[in-house]
């Protein structure tokens, strides 16, 4: 009878096969990855800016810097503290989220150009400045 099974050599050959496909579509996916945490990062300065709309449209005024985002998931205790605050924050979450390559968002105020606020996402590298999935994401653009 004789033995059933592969030979070392269809084993190395099979593998050989595996790891180039593995290869090959993770190169083609990097791409598409870089762009949905781009589009993730787009996503959540949406949520912050209208958040923050509401929050200042309830109370009058916008969370301090030293209130930060924060001041959108739990009621903030340092002044000035919001009279309208509803249960539950600004936001569906219970903590401010971090941006999609996992470090904060900067909260600005007064924001630039005459904007009363902006949040913004540093991108990929989380340094100022930079392009493509590097470059900087505003609340306003």
């Amino acid at each position: 009878m004789k033995n059933a099974g592969f030979t070392l050599m269809e084993i190395l050959v099979a593998l050989a096969i595996a790891v180039t496909l593995t290869g090959v579509v993770g190169l083609a996916l990097l791409p598409k990855l870089q762009s949905s945490k781009v589009d993730a990062a787009r996503l959540q300065l949406a949520g912050f800016r209208t958040a923050l709309e509401l929050y200042q449209s309830d109370n009058g005024v916008l969370p301090t810097p030293q209130q930060g985002l924060a001041a959108l998931v739990r009621a903030p205790a340092t002044p000035p503290v919001p009279a309208r605050y509803p249960e539950g924050g600004y936001l569906d979450k219970l903590d401010v989220p971090a941006d999609p390559w996992g470090r904060e968002y900067a909260y600005l105020v007064p924001g630039p150009g005459g904007k009363p606020f902006d949040v913004v996402c540093y991108g990929s590298d989380g340094e100022e400045g930079g392009e493509g999935a590097a470059a900087d994401l505003s609340c306003w653009r």
